[in-house]
């Protein structure tokens, strides 16, 4: 944390939610809201994973203010593991109680983009929706529904070439009926080692140029 990382208890279905809002630099004009989720909680996945830090920050240096938090059951968020159900809820509960109105940004890493996914279906009608950010989505084992057509145009996916968690092949196949370009890390894994730096650089120009 900084002196611009803000703790969070906000409340969800099964109790409190423990979160954490990083702010951008006070002379950058806010673009908006971004709610970041995280990995798999039942293989160690929090809100201080390195790549949902690393997205959280290519939001705050573009303009927007990140919120991370932790799923149910994950640090002081109370609660059990949902297979993806609660998480969903948790994280439109997050997003009613930090970004009620204004730009908002959907954002998630693995089992996290998983959980973004099924929250837009319902978000995409509800909010204004200005950016998505897909790294490492997990659409292997559970296939997640397609993308709001209107959708498509904002949204960044990113993979690693390499992942052995999450199979490239995996994504695509999930990509290619909808038309939904995909950004290969070359050599990259799931988590990304040695190419954090990239995949922020990635991902703040794709926010500069929504």
């Amino acid at each position: 944390m900084n002196s611009q990382t803000e703790k969070l208890r906000l409340e969800g279905a099964s109790g409190v939610v423990e979160a954490l809002r990083d702010l951008p630099p006070e002379d950058m004009p806010s673009r908006g809201i971004a709610v970041i989720a995280h990995p798999h909680p039942l293989f160690g996945g929090t809100m201080d994973n390195k790549v949902v830090q690393t997205l959280a920050r290519a939001f705050v240096a573009t303009g927007w203010t990140a919120v991370r938090f932790n799923f149910r059951g994950v640090g002081a968020s109370e609660g059990t593991h949902d297979e993806g159900r609660g998480e969903t809820d948790d994280y439109r509960a997050v997003v009613a109680q930090v970004a009620p109105e204004g730009p908002l940004a959907i954002a998630g890493f693995s089992f996290g983009a998983f959980v973004a996914i099924h929250a837009l279906q319902s978000l995409w009608n509800e909010r204004e929706v200005r950016q998505i950010a897909l790294i490492g989505a997990s659409v292997a084992r559970v296939v997640p529904p397609p993308l709001p057509a209107d959708a498509l145009a904002r949204t960044l996916a990113v993979h690693g070439e390499a992942d052995d968690t999450v199979a490239l092949s995996a994504l695509m196949d999930w990509a290619r009926p909808q038309s939904l370009p995909v950004t290969v890390v070359p050599g990259g894994g799931h988590f990304f080692h040695g190419q954090l730096p990239l995949l922020k650089n990635l991902v703040a120009r794709h926010l500069r140029a929504g």
